[in-house]
């Protein structure tokens, strides 16, 4: 297999892109021994077409670097399916600009589906408000008090439960709960504060 080198564009009128070398002998020949796997067969089908291939597929997907990747895939593709092409009944340049049209095919579409992919994961994002990254916040400002204090502070604002529910529930003494309540909030009060500075 050649190393596919990026070709010149082909310096051809816009009409007559598709105006390829007739069959001629050397042709018939090029055909038979590309056919045969004759690699020598395969780089010179490269340097007849290549510039062809590549001016199809840059005037179609407009970039330089696709272009290079259908040209690219287009020998590629062509080389390992030889054995399917019949020299004695087609001329393998047409054939390889019909297999240079397939892969454009391919990169038009490839591109399509991303961009609907891209289309759907933006509708999909979800919206988080305000209130909501608060809450997240809090949440964690919370956690962060560490054992009991966390617990007692969710269970009083995340739950509802009343001082006495919450010394019942822990099996701790009313004055603890309150205490521990109160430190905690002062802490909470004093970490929002220096976090609303900062930002």
């Amino acid at each position: 297999m050649t190393t596919v080198r990026r070709p010149t564009p082909a310096p051809t009128p816009e009409g007559s892109l598709m105006e390829l070398p007739s069959s001629t002998a050397g042709g018939a020949a090029l055909a038979h021994a590309f056919a045969a796997g004759d690699d020598s067969a395969l780089e010179e089908l490269y340097r007849d077409v290549s510039s062809l291939v590549y001016t199809l597929a840059v005037r179609a997907l407009g970039s330089a670097a696709d272009a290079e990747d259908v040209t690219q895939q287009t020998f590629v593709s062509a080389w390992k399916a030889r054995e399917t092409f019949d020299p004695d009944r087609g001329d393998l340049r047409g054939w390889t600009v019909g297999i240079a049209k397939r892969r454009i095919a391919d990169a038009l579409a490839a591109r399509a589906r991303e961009a609907r992919r891209a289309q759907a994961a933006q509708e999909h994002v979800p919206t988080v408000g305000a209130d909501h990254v608060d809450a997240v916040l809090l949440a964690c400002e919370v956690e962060a008090l560490g054992d009991p204090r966390n617990r007692i502070v969710a269970l009083a604002y995340f739950e509802g439960a009343t001082h006495q529910q919450i010394a019942t529930r822990l099996d701790m003494p009313l004055g603890t709960v309150k205490s521990h309540l109160r430190r905690s909030l002062t802490e909470l009060r004093h970490r929002w504060e220096v976090s609303d500075v900062a930002s």
